[in-house]
C-alpha cells in the first residue's frame, strides 16, 4: 500500500468524514473551464473573492491554479505572435491552444475528484 504525497502548500487537506461542500467543487471546476468562455476573468473574480476566506481552501487553490495558467497562456501567446514573423509562431499559438483545452479538462476533472492539480510549465504569479 502506498501512501499518498501530501498536498501542495495552501490546499488543505479534508478529513474524509467532512468533505468540501459541492459549492466548493463546483467552483473548483469552473475556473478551470471558465477558459472557454470567460478566460482571466472566471479565476480572476473567484481567487479574489476567496483569497481570505479560511473556509475555502480548495477554492482558493484551483482559483491561483487556474488564474496562473491563464496569465501564463496570456504570456506564451504574446510571444507566439511575435514569433508569427518567423513562421514557428503559427505552430506555437497550434500548439496552444490544443495544450491548453486538454490541460484545463485534465484540472477540471481532478477538481471535480476534489484533487490538487499543478498545471505544467505555468509560472507562479499568485500563491
Amino acid at each position: 500500500m502506498t501512501v499518498p504525497p501530501p498536498p501542495p502548500p495552501g490546499y488543505a487537506s479534508y478529513p474524509s468524514a467532512y468533505p468540501p461542500p459541492q459549492e466548493d467543487t463546483t467552483l473548483a471546476v469552473l475556473v478551470h473551464l471558465s477558459l472557454f468562455a470567460f478566460s482571466l476573468i472566471g479565476p480572476l473574480v473567484v481567487y479574489l473573492v476567496t483569497k481570505d476566506d479560511l473556509g475555502r481552501p480548495m477554492t482558493r487553490y484551483h482559483a491561483a491554479e487556474a488564474l496562473n495558467f491563464h496569465l501564463s497562456l496570456l504570456i506564451y501567446a504574446i510571444v507566439s505572435a511575435l514569433l508569427i514573423l518567423v513562421v514557428i509562431g503559427l505552430f506555437l499559438l497550434l500548439a496552444l491552444a490544443i495544450g491548453s483545452v486538454i490541460l484545463a479538462i485534465v484540472a477540471a476533472v481532478a477538481a471535480s475528484r476534489r484533487e490538487a492539480y499543478r498545471y505544467p510549465l505555468t509560472i507562479r504569479f499568485v500563491h
